[in-house]
């Protein structure tokens, strides 16, 4: 399992689920709220698989952080 945490403040919930949502048929994924943060979890069937969907919903998220954040 490959895990990532994103701050609140940065990062609304909203856009770490539209994210999951885009790439959980690449992956099994959850979300924790713990703190200031939220915890990416992501297993799949190897460690390169988990890097590369962490990193592209990391992306994803990021994107639609910012188009929340201009409206």
């Amino acid at each position: 399992m490959t895990e990532l945490a994103f701050a609140t403040d940065l990062y609304p919930r909203a856009a770490i689920d539209e994210a999951v949502a885009v790439y959980a048929r690449f992956a099994e994924i959850e979300v924790a709220a713990e703190s200031a943060r939220h915890v990416v979890r992501v297993r799949a069937a190897s460690p390169a698989r988990e890097a590369r969907v962490l990193l592209e919903l990391a992306n994803h998220a990021l994107g639609r952080a910012v188009e929340q954040g201009s409206r």
